[in-house]
This record gives C-alpha cells, sequence and structure tokens, in this order.
C-alpha cells in the first residue's frame, strides 16, 4: 500500500503544480494586451483629433475663400455701377451749337479714361434738340452733336470704331416744357454702353 500512496501523492503534486504553472502565462500577457489596447486606442483617438482640425481647418478656409470672392464680386458691382453712371453723365449744348463746352469737357475726359481702362468697351452717343426749329434741321443739329462728343473723344486717342452715333433731333425731350430751363435740358447728349459693359474696371 505504500508505494502505491506514494506514487498517487507525487501524481498529485505534480497535478497541482502543472495546474499552478498553466494560470502564470494568462497572468502574465493579460497586462501586456491591456497596455497594447490602450496605446492603440490612444493613437485612434490623436487620428481622429488630427482628422477633426483638419477639417476644421479646411471648412475655415473654405469661408474665408467665400467671404474673399463675395467681397470682390461686390467690389466690381460697385465698380462697374460707378463706371457705367459715369459713362451716362450727358453734356449740354448751347442754342443752335454743336461745340463741346468747357465745362462739358471733363465729363468727356472721364469717358475717356474709362474707355482707355476698358479697351473691349463700346458707347453710342444720342445727339438731341429742343424743339425749336424742323424736324429735319434739329436731326442734322443732333447728328452734328453727337459727332462732336465723338471727335473730342477720337481726339484724345479712343478709336473710332468704338463709337457710334444717332440723332434723335427733338424726337425725344428729356424735359416737357416751352422755355429756356426746359429747352436747355434737352439740347444734350446722351451716352449708351452697347458692348463690352459687364465688367467695367476704374481707370
Amino acid at each position: 500500500m505504500k508505494p502505491v500512496s506514494l506514487l498517487f501523492v507525487v501524481g498529485l503534486s505534480a497535478a497541482v503544480v502543472a495546474a499552478g504553472c498553466g494560470k502564470k502565462p494568462v497572468e502574465q500577457v493579460a497586462p501586456v494586451a491591456n497596455a497594447d489596447s490602450a496605446a492603440a486606442a490612444q493613437a485612434e483617438a490623436e487620428r481622429l483629433a488630427r482628422e477633426e482640425a483638419d477639417r476644421r481647418a479646411r471648412e475655415e478656409a473654405e469661408r474665408a475663400a467665400r467671404a474673399r470672392e463675395a467681397e470682390e464680386a461686390a467690389g466690381n458691382a460697385r465698380a462697374t455701377e460707378e463706371v457705367r453712371s459715369t459713362l451716362a453723365a450727358m453734356i449740354h449744348f448751347d442754342y443752335d451749337k454743336s461745340n463741346v463746352r468747357p465745362d462739358d469737357a471733363g465729363t468727356l475726359d472721364q469717358k475717356v479714361a474709362i474707355l482707355q481702362a476698358n479697351p473691349d468697351l463700346r458707347i453710342r452717343v444720342h445727339g438731341h434738340c429742343d424743339d425749336r426749329g424742323s424736324d429735319e434741321y434739329n436731326l442734322a443739329l443732333g447728328n452734328r452733336r453727337a459727332q462732336a462728343a465723338k471727335q473730342y473723344l477720337v481726339s484724345h486717342g479712343i478709336d473710332a470704331s468704338r463709337i457710334e452715333t444717332q440723332s434723335w433731333g427733338e424726337e425725344r425731350p428729356l424735359v416737357d416744357g416751352h422755355d429756356e430751363g426746359s429747352w436747355s435740358q434737352n439740347r444734350r447728349d446722351e451716352f449708351e454702353i452697347i458692348g463690352g459693359g459687364d465688367n467695367l474696371r476704374r481707370p
């Protein structure tokens, strides 16, 4: 009986030791796995934070670009409107005259500068008269007035092909009336953009 008991005890001890040894690797591996998981989670969090920062930076850059474009478009629109207004400024004439008056030369000089700054721009000059005189006479006088403005622009360096003229005689009065106050306003040249006027630059 003693050899069997001894053998049993030795076997049992070996089993206990083996069982105890089998648990130790699990206890040692678990902390390593936990450390790796924490590092991976930290790396993933940092990657997501970088992506979020990059996304916000891109959105901010896009907003800034859109704001600049909107500001530029508004500035261009203001410039175009200002130039259009300057081009539309009329000049006036003395009774039965077609020469450019000295006080209107500055108005035409502004148009010269605009035409020089916008080489694709083309205009038409409309000559008008008051209602005194015959239709035929006033059509001829209106034509001379339109030609006078064109000649002034051409003499200051603008290509004649960019300027058309048209006479309306007395047909399109600016002011109704039969006194000098009305007549003086109707003796005029008007200026119309007929080409290249979409995006006008200031001189």
